[in-house]
């Protein structure tokens, strides 16, 4: 066989099928240093294998035996930007479902009910899914708000926004197309109110529910400059878990400034402990982890 420009990094995969070598300590604080400078996102060595598999993956998908010259493509390489967001994909996105936390959709829906009906009738409900992945948790979001409003013999006056950082994340949650698997746990009549059946053996989302539900690509790191304002509703669970805590704290405090007076956010258990963000009231619940933004005159 010829040998290659680079033996270390080749398009043909001659080295695909080679065991690759154990990444030894200074390449994983290497590696784990710049996913957290781009990302914000942490991984304890204890998710040492983890990094491992899933650059490994990749690896032997581009003909590449060595995690330096990996690094080095990702970091340099003349496709760097593309390479980069294809293993941000494989690292960040994770598997997830329709109504994933039925206690924290349950507590949105006793949210959206208890407003007073002037108050909906006067401005259209905003919601925001932070790290929504492949969009289960926006269209889930979608759905309740739908639900409400019907309850309410309300107009559906209400909007839903998803971010990501994977942009191949977003390119599938913006075509509402799922495997049926990922509706297990949703009710029949929402499963026929909101989704039909599509090509290659999948489900789709109803044309009148996707349209009220947007799709952007957003890194957390960012969130200074996102463009959401106030949001009735941010749901952002199963994201924090990966950041330090003192950057937890940033990102909710960032999240907190884009409520609207009244608003609600919504964290996985565990992800914030032992601290009060400011200008926030706790939710009093055993099961979510949520907080009121305060009116203006409650501060």
């Amino acid at each position: 066989m010829a040998q290659t420009h680079n033996p270390l990094c080749t398009a043909e995969g001659i080295w695909s099928l080679r065991r690759l070598p154990d990444m030894d300590e200074a390449q994983f604080s290497q590696w784990q240093a710049l996913l957290e400078h781009r990302t914000g996102m942490t991984l304890s060595f204890e998710r040492r294998s983890f990094l491992e598999t899933n650059l490994g993956i990749r690896m032997r998908e581009i003909g590449c035996s060595s995690y330096q010259a990996y690094y080095e493509q990702i970091v340099s390489g003349p496709d760097a930007v593309r390479e980069w967001s294809t293993l941000v994909d494989r690292l960040t996105v994770q598997e997830t479902r329709f109504f994933r936390d039925p206690d924290a959709f349950r507590l949105v829906s006793d949210y959206i009910l208890t407003r007073p009906r002037e108050q909906l009738r006067r401005r259209p409900l905003e919601a925001w899914s932070v790290g929504c992945s492949t969009g289960e948790e926006p269209y889930t979001l979608a759905m309740i708000l739908n639900e409400c409003m019907t309850e309410l013999a309300l107009p559906p006056l209400f909007g839903v926004t998803g971010s990501d950082i994977s942009k191949p994340a977003i390119d599938k949650a913006r075509r509402g197309q799922f495997n049926p698997r990922k509706l297990l746990g949703v009710a029949e009549d929402l499963k026929t109110r909101y989704f039909h059946p599509s090509e290659r053996n999948t489900v789709e989302i109803a044309n009148g529910l996707r349209d009220r539900v947007c799709f952007t690509r957003l890194n957390v790191l960012d969130l200074a400059d996102a463009p959401m304002h106030g949001m009735n509703i941010i749901f952002c669970q199963n994201l924090l878990i990966y950041f330090r805590r003192w950057r937890r704290r940033e990102i909710v405090k960032r999240l907190a400034e884009r409520l609207a007076p009244g608003g609600l956010l919504v964290l996985g258990q565990g992800e914030l402990t032992d601290w009060q963000p400011p200008g926030l009231q706790r939710v009093p619940s055993e099961h979510v982890l949520a907080w009121i933004k305060r009116q203006a005159d409650d501060e």
